[in-house]
């Protein structure tokens, strides 16, 4: 008998344990039920974070919109978000405001038809742009800047206009970049250990620079290794995609010209200044584009032409140009240049180095005002679509002839988190140095908590990255790497025209108004950043 309680004991407690299993097991599949439903708010919320961030899968590109209602719901986070249709094929490389088409319905005289031409409302598209068929995700920086996929941008014909230049090579499914260019058909390498024999590269004095009419920017591609960022443009004309090209090489480049309207760059923000056989008619105008290079040149800055007329007397041949056309060319931009009060430093073989003046007193020309037309306007960074003219930027004022106008900056990569001059010195007004600290800081902080969010930010999988509302550039510095670089946009409307000081750091950037479509081609940034930009767009 007790051996038959004993079991029967036994079967009870089985089948209460059976009982308690079954019972969590259903609890925790209502649970799970429960939270995947989106009434479970942590949950909820997580997952769309995971959707919102995850970058895990890179061959499998989406081209579809991921933006979210933005709500305190649970339900707001997952309802349905508008779909946009794709737009036509066509539509591939769609540039709004430097629409070939549209470009032809303006002045060719001085370039006009080239410059930024935006569709009326009526005319913007609210389509999705196309990729092109085939396209694949770029290859990694460095291998970027000498390999892109042919799928990304179909185009052949500098392969042939610029075939014993060395610009671009097609080779199976790839286009392949020697470094090559115009005036470099050895390589950018060798060009810029000549520049570098003259202009001190190696040490971090010159940090940022502005290639004008850059081709497929082989100089800009070249001169990162050395720690240098340069702006490169070049307008959207016969030379199919050159700016395409550099772009999807990873190199700083966008859609622009010298034509009829001011450089979207602030006063003073370059160190140097570079044309390659670029076609820009520096003697025309009455000189007025040397002197938009001027504005933004920094004191102490270098401009170097290479190309003709330079050293025309042993060169003309070649170039197929009379000698008394060439000759009449340089004198004029010599002038220009004396003008300007630029010291040359070097002239060797078909390329030639100005120095810009520190300040105003160094030059003794400039003590004769009324040889020098200087520009009435107040504030030489209000640019956007302001036209050009034929005058000298004034620069800060200055105690003695040794100090440098605006204030001395730091080698790079010390000027990164140092206080720019412009702050420093009071040029933007209710911006102190502390508050500049405080912002650093500030970033460093946001990067660092993005970051774990997105474990690919500072990985080098982003190359290209534009922030479209930068402030001093602290989301940049923040992440600042020879991997990436941050095309800092500063919109026009901002309280503060804070470019000038994004620049003294070191870094590079443009003016914009987001109401309009930015000059670039698509599916060119693999990243994008914006800080407050709707609420500085809110009901504009």
């Amino acid at each position: 008998m007790a051996v038959k309680a004993s079991s029967v004991d036994n079967r009870t407690r089985s089948t209460v344990s059976l009982c308690i299993v079954i019972g969590m097991c259903c609890f925790f599949y209502i649970l799970g039920a429960w939270q995947k439903s989106g009434f479970g708010k942590g949950d909820s919320i997580a997952l769309e974070i995971t959707k919102r961030t995850d970058c895990t899968v890179l061959p499998n590109l989406s081209f579809d919109t991921h933006h979210s209602k933005a709500g305190s719901s649970s339900s707001d986070l997952v309802s349905p978000v508008k779909k946009f249709k794709p737009c036509p094929d066509r539509y591939t490389d769609y540039t709004p405001c430097q629409d070939q088409n549209r470009a032809m319905k303006f002045p060719r005289e001085n370039m006009n038809y080239r410059e930024r031409h935006c569709p009326p409302q009526k005319e913007k598209l609210h389509c999705l742009i196309p990729p092109p068929k085939g396209y694949v995700a770029p290859f990694p920086w460095p291998k970027s800047r000498d390999y892109v996929p042919f799928a990304n941008c179909p185009y052949k014909s500098l392969t042939v206009e610029k075939a014993i230049q060395n610009w671009v090579q097609y080779e199976g499914n790839v286009f392949r970049f020697p470094g090559g260019g115009t005036q470099f058909p050895q390589g950018a390498d060798k060009y810029i250990d000549q520049l570098a024999s003259v202009i001190p590269i190696a040490n971090g004095t010159v940090r940022t620079a502005l290639d004008t009419g850059c081709g497929v920017a082989s100089w800009g591609a070249y001169l990162l290794k050395r720690n240098v960022l340069a702006m490169s443009f070049a307008p959207r004309d016969s030379h199919e995609a050159q700016v395409q090209f550099a772009l999807e090489r990873g190199v700083p480049a966008v859609i622009g010209v010298l034509g009829t309207i001011k450089l979207p760059y602030p006063s003073r923000a370059f160190d140097m200044a570079h044309c390659s056989r670029c076609l820009i008619p520096w003697g025309a105008n009455d000189g007025m584009y040397l002197m938009e290079v001027d504005r933004v040149l920094r004191p102490g800055g270098y401009w170097v032409l290479s190309g003709p007329p330079i050293n025309w007397k042993v060169n003309y041949k070649g170039w197929q140009r009379t000698k008394k056309d060439l000759e009449a060319e340089q004198n004029r931009i010599e002038e220009i240049a004396d003008l300007l009060c630029w010291e040359k430093v070097s002239e060797k073989d078909e390329m030639a180095i100005w120095r810009k003046r520190v300040n105003t007193e160094s030059c003794p020309s400039r003590q004769d005002v009324s040889t020098v037309q200087m520009c009435e306007s107040t504030n030489p960074d209000d640019v956007w679509y302001k036209k050009m003219k034929a005058c000298v930027t004034p620069l800060p004022d200055v105690k003695d002839d040794s100090e440098v106008a605006g204030g001395a900056i730091k080698p790079f990569p010390d000027r990164l988190h140092a206080v720019p001059p412009r702050i420093a010195n009071g040029f933007i007004p209710g911006v102190s140095s502390e508050a500049f600290q405080k912002d650093n800081k500030m970033w460093k902080k946001h990067v660092k908590a993005y970051s774990t969010v997105n474990k690919y930010l500072l990985t080098g999988r982003y190359r290209n990255i534009m922030d479209m509302n930068a402030g001093f550039g602290g989301f940049a510095a923040a992440i600042e790497s020879p991997k990436s670089w941050v095309m800092n946009v500063v919109p026009t409307i901002a309280k503060m025209s804070t470019l000038g000081a994004v620049y003294e750091r070191g870094l590079i950037g443009i003016y914009h108004d987001w109401c309009e479509a930015f000059s670039t081609y698509p599916r060119t940034y693999d990243l994008i950043h914006a800080s407050g930009l709707f609420t500085l767009y809110k009901n504009k």
